[in-house]
């Protein structure tokens, strides 16, 4: 082949893959139900995420689970927990998986609804060697109590000290924090529960739940929602809170604005209650939020909490989406690079 019809082909190999890449994309990502979403990055490259238990073509999942290579482009996989828990009949929620690298296993923290009055809603754990499960409860709740305070948790291990948290928390009382042993699946002796955020008196945060801490240029920033995630009286938003240490004081932006008001993502004309979020970053360095949110159509089922994706700006120091609502028009998709992906 001589030098320029190399050079053609070349050019041409590149221009047809180049058309064929998606380059924008419009919310929901996934029009379906999944609710509470956590989303990861697994060992193999690709994207995962988690949801709340729904019905999929008439089958119950206790635990949704869904793949995508782009972060925009999802299919349904499973159910990531085919078998309940022995502490557990019915409801489970918030799932939060996180991949340890030594054991190179997943853990699964999730909320479930026990039989027990006394015990009420709980969090346990459940280990998997895929990202797809199925995940196996360890046979009994990390967390317990009545009512439904110990709820929607979320494990973060620290870049800084290599300690690993359990965050969680709702019912009108405090976010709460405590640190894990090495093996995941119990608190480290001599550990303590700690309240990192309280409600107040804002809209949003008369109730506070759905915690996600994320680590950024020497932050942790406290992503929480309120007041109500769903039902006729939805009314739910994303608010942020920063410190210097995973173990707070925590501030508020409301705190910085000086308004009573911390929210960088709120309802629109088009969307109603977004909240209950995951924070990922792309190859290039960016980070996304991605969330629920409940469409405003009467033309469709209005209880369904769908899922979206929206980049996060940086103002200030502080994270926000742009607009401070689910964003409606066509955008750049994340940057991935698919080398990254197996």
């Amino acid at each position: 082949m001589s030098m320029k019809y190399f050079l053609l082909s070349i050019f041409l190999f590149v221009t047809i893959n180049c058309a064929d890449a998606q380059s924008t994309y419009t919310n929901p990502v996934y029009s379906a139900d999944f609710a509470d979403p956590t989303v990861i990055r697994g060992h193999d490259g690709l994207f995962y995420a988690y949801a709340t238990n729904t019905s999929v073509e008439g089958k119950v999942f206790n635990i949704q689970v869904a793949k995508s290579p782009d972060l925009i482009n999802w299919t349904i996989v499973g159910d990531a927990l085919p078998t309940k828990p022995p502490w557990a009949d019915k409801d489970f929620w918030a799932p939060h998986v996180l991949f340890d690298k030594v054991r190179h296993q997943y853990y699964m923290y999730y909320s479930g609804e026990s039989p027990y009055e006394q015990t009420g809603k709980c969090i346990g754990v459940a280990i998997s060697k895929s990202p797809e499960g199925p995940f196996v409860d360890i046979g009994t709740p990390l967390v317990t109590g009545e009512g439904f305070i110990n709820i929607d948790p979320m494990a973060f291990d620290d870049p800084i000290s290599e300690k690993k948290y359990l965050y969680w928390g709702s019912a009108h009382q405090p976010i709460k924090v405590r640190e894990l042993n090495d093996n995941r699946i119990s608190f480290k002796q001599g550990s303590v529960k700690k309240d990192v955020l309280a409600p107040n008196d804002d809209e949003y945060s008369r109730l506070v739940e759905g915690a996600w801490v994320h680590y950024r240029d020497g932050k942790y920033y406290l992503f929480y929602s309120g007041d109500n995630c769903c039902g006729e009286k939805a009314n739910y938003a994303v608010m942020v809170a920063r410190s210097v240490s995973p173990e707070g004081p925590f501030v508020r932006l409301s705190e910085v604005r000086g308004n009573n008001n911390s929210t960088i993502l709120g309802k629109s004309g088009d969307w109603l209650a977004p909240g209950h979020n995951s924070i990922i970053t792309d190859d290039n360095n960016h980070d996304w939020i991605v969330y629920h949110a409940i469409l405003r159509d009467s033309s469709t089922n209005s209880q369904r909490r769908v899922l979206l994706i929206d980049r996060l700006v940086n103002k200030d120091g502080w994270p926000y989406v742009d607009n401070l609502t689910p964003s409606k028009k066509p955008l750049p998709v994340p940057f991935i690079n698919q080398r990254n992906s197996k």
